[in-house]
């Protein structure tokens, strides 16, 4: 089925895999990738798959388990992980549209439980972040006109927004906050992994500095570590602030 569109592909996956997707978008979670190779060899690690994955630090590890099953299996096909996981229909109908090609190449028949594989995990189609639009108005929304000098006091007055309205926005923005929160546990992972290894630098520093030792390499990571970009300041008196607060007792 090559050049599937997307009305066939979400048939055939939905099918498959039995979920409910509703958009090509929704695969850029990288679960539902995973589960149809899954079908093929059945042997990926289901269990550390994140079907119902709400964050991009969850998609990039479920694309992380695919980079390892490509290796493994030998499948000669780059993954664009930083497009997909930002859930943008063109990339993931391409990569869906090839791996649809794979599985009819690879896949050997029969039946495939895909809930039993998934050993009764959530499977919710992931949210794909939309940008809020200001409500337009129609002309049948436009104010009416005053009747015997007395504005009309039922029905829905005109530039208010109806419940609808509100409950998509509401909806909207829970969803936003969500995202935010999966944004700062992304952060606050880097950052402690940035720490480790600057603590670690700075610990082999110390000690090459004592032997009368130098190692360039070291000194270029500080470099990196340190550096800042073009109109980014650190705040004063944080700078150093880290090591301080643990070198105090």
């Amino acid at each position: 089925m090559a050049g599937a569109s997307r009305t066939e592909l979400l048939a055939w996956l939905n099918d498959l895999l039995q979920l409910n997707y509703t958009k090509v978008e929704q695969c850029g979670a990288g679960g539902a990738y995973l589960q149809v190779i899954d079908s093929i060899y059945g042997d990926i690690p289901m269990a550390r798959v994140k079907m119902n994955a709400k964050h991009e630090y969850e998609y990039v590890a479920n694309y992380k388990i695919m980079q390892t099953v490509f290796k493994n299996k030998k499948i000669d096909k780059p993954i664009p992980v930083e497009k997909l996981v930002k859930c943008k229909m063109q990339d993931n109908l391409e990569f869906l549209q090839w791996l649809k090609r794979f599985w009819d190449a690879n896949y050997a028949g029969g039946e495939y439980d895909a809930v039993a594989r998934r050993k009764g995990a959530p499977a919710d189609p992931p949210a794909t972040l939309a940008p809020i639009a200001a409500p337009g108005r129609s002309a049948a929304a436009a104010p009416a006109g005053r009747a015997g000098g007395r504005t009309p006091v039922s029905g829905h007055r005109s530039g208010t927004p109806n419940d609808a309205v509100v409950q998509a926005l509401n909806g909207q923005v829970a969803e936003l906050n969500q995202h935010l929160v999966g944004l700062e546990k992304e952060r606050d992972f880097y950052f402690e992994k940035l720490r480790d290894i600057e603590i670690l630098v700075q610990q082999k520093m110390e000690t090459l500095e004592a032997s009368g030792q130098d190692d360039e390499t070291l000194r270029e990571i500080q470099k990196i570590l340190y550096s800042t970009e073009e109109g980014f300041e650190v705040p004063e008196g944080e700078e150093g602030g880290a090591v301080d607060e643990e070198e105090t007792f």
